[in-house]
């Protein structure tokens, strides 16, 4: 089925500001509630929030074999386990209704206020139920650079690394969409010189640049999914801001790993864009050496060129760009998470999401944490208000946005953007 909504010569009657991350070529997919406390499916064009339930009672996905209630729900699981061919029908119809030269709903206003809104009068909410949620650690330059500071400098990399997609379970409760503040943590840490731990709120509170994919049904128990045919189970992806607290980490993460130490919140942009908009920007990964097991093993452009950046934003002044970095950079695809994720049975569902791990490119400028950007708090970072930051402050918002860009068109997150609150004390 041909993929229609990517033309890039398509314009939309919807006003699209320049350099927007909404063209009609986009239409990403999410969940807001509107003034009136009515949670509905919806896309974006422009500044324009479309409501797809109110569409889909209206008439307007007549002939696509949809339930009555798929888009009048509070998350996306029914409609993502759907799958690829109703996504690609829906998006495809989507882009037909608001191109520049189809009046079917432009010229009904009676239709247009029931379905348009402004995105200013609506509120984002989770996109997905997360039922389960996996966190990999797939950055060559961002595992060197921990491995150098953690471990052996001249063996930075743990063996299994280059074989493998290393990752972990993570907790899929406090995953947050942006906007919702984020309180600074309590946990146990052993301070420099000290013998035995000591419990209090983390003093190094981090933030881990990420993008995070979206699957829909991919299994069932006992049977793994293809390196080959892994991307058909990928809905689409969001930005990811996986926070860290490193003093906790150091402490708890053998033999087990992270912990208390990233359970604590991770906070998503809310508009999940589909694999199939992304399809203009496939690029390839690192060479991988050696060369992966057969079941990992892939060939051509199974990576997408995303242009990432993180600011820092203290309270009542302007933000900072800290970090430039790419998607392309990481050395394992979601692929070959995926079809390592099942290859021994596990079964993926419908909203289950796979964080990538911190994304670091190859210069100083592009690393995907404070932890290595100011090289474990050695190189403090300078803010535009001329304050310093070794990591993140009480009151300061994290801000990502990504984006993906051609001759043609810009396709874009969004952001994700977070206050880190205070601890919330509580005496045990």
């Amino acid at each position: 089925m041909p993929n229609l909504a990517n033309d890039p010569s398509r314009k939309s009657w919807i006003n699209v500001p320049e350099h927007s991350d909404f063209p009609i070529q986009n239409i990403p997919f999410g969940v807001f509630i509107t003034k009136e406390d009515v949670i509905t499916i919806g896309t974006r064009i422009g500044d324009c929030a479309i409501d797809m339930g109110a569409l889909q009672q209206l008439g307007y996905f007549e002939g696509i074999e949809l339930t009555d209630d798929i888009f009048m729900q509070d998350t996306l699981n029914d409609f993502i386990s759907d799958g690829k061919k109703t996504w690609r029908l829906v998006r495809n119809r989507l882009a037909d209704i608001f191109d520049a030269e189809n009046s079917t709903l432009r010229d009904r206003k009676d239709h247009r206020d029931v379905v348009i809104f402004d995105i200013k009068d609506i509120e984002m909410l989770l996109p997905v139920h997360i039922g389960d949620y996996t966190d990999f650690y797939s950055s060559k330059e961002h595992a060197t650079n921990v491995g150098k500071m953690f471990r052996d400098p001249e063996n930075a990399l743990l063996p299994n690394w280059l074989h493998l997609p290393v990752g972990y379970h993570g907790r899929s409760s406090t995953i947050v969409p942006s906007g919702v503040p984020v309180h600074r943590p309590m946990g146990q840490t052993l301070p420099n010189d000290a013998t035995q731990p000591v419990f209090g709120p983390s003093k190094l509170v981090d933030f881990e640049l990420e993008m995070a994919f979206i699957t829909t049904d991919a299994n069932v128990m006992g049977e793994a999914v293809p390196v080959d045919e892994a991307e058909d189970y990928i809905f689409g992806m969001v930005l990811f801001n996986d926070w860290s607290a490193r003093d906790i980490q150091k402490w708890e993460y053998v033999p087990l790993g992270p912990f208390l130490a990233k359970n604590f919140a991770s906070s998503i942009s809310p508009w999940i864009v589909t694999m199939d908009a992304l399809e203009p920007f496939r690029v390839e990964s690192p060479k991988q050496d050696p060369k992966p097991l057969p079941y990992l093993y892939q060939e051509g452009k199974h990576s997408f060129d995303i242009h990432l950046e993180v600011s820092i934003q203290p309270e009542a002044t302007e933000e900072t760009v800290i970090s430039k970095s790419n998607f392309k950079y990481m050395y394992w695809t979601m692929a070959q998470q995926l079809a390592h994720h099942t290859v021994n049975g596990c079964r993926v569902n419908s909203g289950d999401m796979m964080g990538s791990g911190t994304i670091s490119g190859p210069t100083e400028d592009s690393f995907g944490s404070m932890l290595e950007l100011t090289w474990g708090g050695k190189n403090p970072i300078q803010l535009n208000d001329g304050s310093e930051r070794k990591f993140i402050n009480d009151m300061d918002t994290v801000i990502m946005r990504g984006y993906c860009k051609n001759n043609d068109i810009r396709i874009g997150f969004g952001e994700v953007s977070s206050k880190l609150l205070p601890v919330i004390e509580k005496r045990l």
